[in-house]
């Protein structure tokens, strides 16, 4: 017996389109299966193998899109509500790049990025640029080659940004980095009037007893493990297979235990974003998180606004000291200050709230440039290091806590980063939004503050586009002051 199938259709031909995209969602339903695999329990001699199925499979993905008769079905339809418009406005951008993207380009894409991940993993194991310099060089010549490819009227950049922050562009980017002076400033003022070190860092924990106090924050937090999973991976990230299949990982250390502990609230935002989509729109072109930076401002707004927050450590402190001995000698007072350390770091998912704009606007500026012409790859070392002293006040002692220490590149993501500041902008004017937010997390009502988050932004999908969505959930567009209002609070008092 197959699942119940009833999304918001009145239109017929929407419904035959619905019907012929079926196959599609299986592809990708696959696609997502072999990534999450890629990431976590593919061995390391499979990646060669791997990228000839991924390439197999995006190409079946690709001749099915721009059929020309599911093209001329898209293309003839008249939609008659919210739900209809939102799959035609999809589709049609999905038809779009992949009618502009020649079959040839996205078979030698999905083969180099697999290869270049597997040469990044070495690299970054090795603090080895040079081995991967080449290989990153071939990638940025791809993202270049697909800019052109899918069009754009001001800057090249705006045809990657697009692909995962739907409209958003260059001059969007200016204005949301409006504030990072600001900020830098900020930011050193803060740290000045800080601990730098906080001993909870040099605690060991036990492994074991730290992926239960996982889990049961998770519980505590409302995970449901009969339609999700945690596992581990170098670098925690979620992937939503389906709406019953969303699998998060975190990853292990020695000691410092929030390391492992906020980045699973930080993937469970992700993960509840994707179970919550209303199943109406199961198997359709909108059940998918609105945009990348939509997708960061529920995570960052679970693992900042509720995760670093005093009512959150003061709530579960006692858990946590079940689960962490060494945690009896410390008062949750201990535990809130070394939840918010303030101080310049070198690793970007290391670092805090407050700078941790910096780190995105860094990498901005270096895709930008790239896809300019005006920066090459032999350079990047160079620039990183001179922006990450002037921005944040430290430099790199090698490449892998420098210019190799993200994944996204590997990848071909280029256009990603600059959503990691919109999600964690649109993380602080959220919590400005839901009435008596330090009280609900004081009293663990956290199904309370859900519910909010769920129908304000995570049931629709990706019915609405990305600006119309924030629009509807708070009546106003992003506005990056509000992040930096939310810090003075918060760490300034003022």
């Amino acid at each position: 017996m197959g699942i119940e199938y009833r999304p918001p259709v009145e239109s017929p031909e929407v419904r035959e389109i619905l019907t012929r995209y079926r196959d599609v969602w299986a592809l990708y339903y696959g696609l997502s299966l072999i990534g999450w695999d890629m990431e976590t329990y593919m061995p390391p001699g499979a990646a060669a193998e791997r990228g000839e199925a991924r390439a197999t499979l995006q190409k079946i993905v690709q001749r099915l899109m721009t059929h020309p008769e599911f093209v001329s079905l898209v293309e003839s339809a008249r939609p008659r509500n919210d739900f209809e418009a939102g799959v035609i406005r999809v589709l049609k951008r999905d038809i779009e790049y992949y009618t502009k993207l020649p079959p040839e380009f996205v078979e030698e894409e999905a083969r180099v990025t697999t290869r270049a991940y597997a040469e990044w993993v070495k690299a970054k194991e090795r603090d080895d640029f040079q081995s991967f310099a080449q290989t990153l060089e071939r990638v940025f010549e791809l993202q270049r080659r697909k800019a052109e490819y899918l069009g754009y009227e001001d800057h090249p950049y705006d045809a990657l940004l697009d692909r995962f922050e739907e409209g958003f562009t260059v001059k969007d980017c200016e204005r949301l980095f409006s504030v990072v002076d600001e900020l830098s400033g900020l930011f050193k003022r803060i740290a000045e009037g800080r601990p730098r070190e906080h001993p909870l860092e040099g605690e060991e924990y036990d492994r074991e007893s730290m992926s239960r106090l996982n889990e049961h924050i998770l519980h505590v937090l409302g995970f449901d493990f009969n339609r999700g999973r945690m596992d581990v991976s170098p670098h925690p990230f979620t992937s939503g297979i389906g709406l019953d299949d969303v699998r998060i990982t975190t990853w292990y250390h020695p000691r410092d235990f929030r390391r492992s502990l906020l980045a699973v609230v930080h993937e469970f935002g992700h993960a509840t974003y994707d179970m919550n989509i209303d199943r109406a729109y199961w198997a359709t072109p909108v059940q998918e998180g609105a945009s990348y930076g939509i997708h960061e401002s529920q995570s960052r707004f679970w693992e900042n606004v509720v995760g670093r927050s005093r009512e959150f450590v003061e709530a579960t402190f006692h858990e946590m000291a079940l689960a962490l001995p060494f945690l009896r000698t410390y008062a949750p007072g201990d535990v809130y200050e070394y939840f918010t350390l303030v101080r310049p770091e070198l690793i970007r998912v290391e670092a805090d709230e407050v700078h941790y704009g910096l780190h995105i606007y860094l990498r901005y500026e270096i895709e930008k440039s790239m896809l300019e012409g005006s920066l090459e790859v032999k350079e990047l070392p160079g620039m990183w290091n001179e922006e990450m002293e002037r921005l944040i006040g430290v430099k790199p002692k090698g490449y892998a806590d420098g210019v190799i220490q993200d994944v996204h590149w590997s990848l071909g993501y280029v256009g990603y980063f600059p959503t990691y500041f919109i999600g964690t902008v649109l993380a602080a004017q959220l919590g400005s939004k839901i009435p008596e937010l330090g009280e609900k997390i004081a009293q663990r009502r956290f199904g309370e503050i859900m519910e909010f988050l769920r129908e304000r932004v995570q049931r629709w999908g990706s019915v609405y586009s990305p600006k119309e969505l924030v629009r509807r959930a708070m009546g106003e567009d992003i506005d990056p002051e509000s992040f930096v209002r939310y810090v003075r609070s918060k760490y300034l008092g003022s």
